[in-house]
């Protein structure tokens, strides 16, 4: 098994501890069976990537169960902290489809074959969320008449919330390899070297620089990792720019938006450049945007909500001159692998999307994310950076200097 998760590894995570928690949610709410669909969940339970319609049963007490597709069966076993005989693989053959091999399965583990099971039901923005499609839903429940199928992913996401110390270091070796990524693009375009280059070939230097250190894969399901440059920067928004074959060219602002992953923890930091020559009016954008992060940065603390940090910011960008240019968002939510875009539960005034009124709390981890956009103006700026959450501050895990450089 490659996955030993060693207890004195500073990347531990206690995976049979957090199934008890799931346990314990389960049966305070009267949950006999835990079916959990969702990608973030089953990094969250599992430790490995499953990029396969995949599920994981958890019952009231003892191992979960994965399930996936049969082609991608072994490997997981190999990278979980599960054994093989905790890791079934489905396929198009009799009694071996995911709805009866799993209905079967569950059925088992209720007494007469009733009971109720929590489920993973919702929408996303992110498309590759995994909650339980409708069809499903309704193949399930015909497969298992008499049991109750409950939406239950609010378990999952209260214990997901504030993170252990093993997953904040999976975080912080991410981004220190994401910083060699930026370190190498640097290197790669100064003195001229963009000449000629396109947004492709950046985006490939970042990869294998990451790759050589370790990094298992761009993680970004928006294109893996995101280059923009001249109009492309500025576009409304400012967000998901897979890279094109467009050149680089002098005279253009650059964005590089690059991403790893390491034992499923997520590295994304955004850095900006202008290729020279600079304009005075150029600077004057990039200066706004680096002011504002730092302000961002400083403010990010326990006990303040994202509306009240949101409130703060486009008040000091209203001050400044250029809050029509600022994206009013300042995070997305982040866990391992799968948990990308919602902060908290759903609680909030908008079903699935962060709370707004949701309070930080100490060992939260975000992602910072800010975006500049001035499309008439053909100029724009991004900002990602993964930060935990502290009592009176946070720590930004990229520790790429924060600035933008003028290339010539």
């Amino acid at each position: 098994m490659t996955n030993s998760n060693d207890p004195t590894s500073p990347y531990f995570i206690d995976f049979p501890a957090r199934i008890r928690q799931i346990q314990g949610e389960m049966h305070a709410r009267n949950i006999d069976v835990y079916l959990g669909s969702r990608l973030r969940t089953l990094s969250w339970t599992l430790d490995a990537f499953c990029p396969w319609r995949s599920f994981v049963v958890i019952p009231s007490e003892g191992l979960p169960t994965a399930f996936t597709f049969v082609i991608d069966a072994a490997r997981i076993a190999d990278d979980s902290w599960l054994d093989e005989d905790q890791v079934m693989g489905f396929a198009p053959m009799g009694g071996q489809d995911q709805i009866e091999q799993i209905s079967d399965f569950i059925l088992d583990l209720l007494p007469g074959g009733k009971g109720r099971v929590g489920i993973e039901s919702g929408m996303s923005n992110y498309l590759p969320e995994g909650n339980l499609t409708h069809y499903e839903f309704e193949q399930f429940q015909a497969s298992m008449p008499d049991v109750e199928l409950v939406n239950s992913h609010t378990i999952i996401d209260k214990l997901a919330l504030v993170k252990d110390r093993g997953t904040i270091n999976r975080f912080r070796e991410a981004s220190r390899i994401v910083d060699i990524g930026h370190q190498a693009v640097f290197e790669a375009i100064k003195n001229g070297g963009y000449k000629g280059m396109t947004e492709t070939e950046i985006a490939g230097l970042a990869a294998y620089a990451m790759r050589k250190e370790g990094s298992e894969w761009e993680w970004s399901f928006t294109g893996g990792n995101e280059i923009a440059s001249g109009y492309r920067t500025g576009y409304a928004g400012g967000a998901c720019t897979p890279a094109t074959n467009k050149k680089i060219v002098a005279g253009e602002p650059l964005m590089i938006d690059i991403h790893a992953m390491f034992k499923l923890g997520l590295g994304d930091h955004s850095h900006n450049y202008l290729i020279g020559p600079a304009t005075d009016r150029q600077w004057w954008h990039a200066n706004n945007f680096v002011d504002i992060v730092k302000e961002t940065l400083k403010t990010y603390k326990a006990g303040i909500s994202p509306s009240v940090l949101a409130e703060q910011m486009i008040g000091f960008a209203e001050k400044r001159g250029f809050a029509d240019f600022m994206v009013p968002g300042f995070e997305h939510g982040i866990g391992l692998m799968g948990d990308e875009w919602r902060i908290g539960l759903n609680d909030g005034p908008f079903p699935f999307w962060t709370n707004p009124d949701h309070i930080y709390q100490e060992n939260e981890l975000l992602i910072c994310a800010m975006q500049y956009a001035c499309p008439e103006e053909e100029i724009g700026f991004r900002y990602e950076n993964p930060i935990v959450i502290n009592k009176e501050g946070c720590e930004p895990l990229s520790v790429y200097p924060l600035g933008i450089e003028e290339i010539t």
